[in-house]
């Protein structure tokens, strides 16, 4: 399932939208970026989560639990942040983007 070429949006998303989050974008987009794959990229508080939908993120990379509903797929990215299980999370999200 391709978007017509169009890149993919990831979400990110922290207790406040700035610390972690920041954190795991970078460690995310450069993984990104050395597999050969672009997206566009938000990040946001969680309390801010349910102004989005699908037609604003293909995917919402976490740090903190995300207590809503969400139609757009949710990865944990906490081991981003430990180290612990990184590879994994950054494999996962990178399936979402080459979808």
């Amino acid at each position: 399932m391709t978007h017509s070429g169009k890149k993919k949006t990831i979400l990110f998303v922290c207790a406040t939208g700035i610390a972690t989050s920041t954190v795991v974008a970078e460690k995310t987009m450069d993984f990104l970026h050395e597999h050969g794959l672009d997206a566009n990229y938000t990040q946001t508080n969680v309390a801010s989560l349910p102004e989005y939908d699908q037609k604003d993120a293909d995917l919402i990379v976490a740090t903190t639990n995300v207590p809503y509903e969400t139609e757009i797929p949710v990865i944990r990215a906490l081991p981003l942040i430990t180290g612990i299980g990184a590879d994994k999370v950054l494999e996962d999200i990178k399936k979402h983007i080459e979808e």
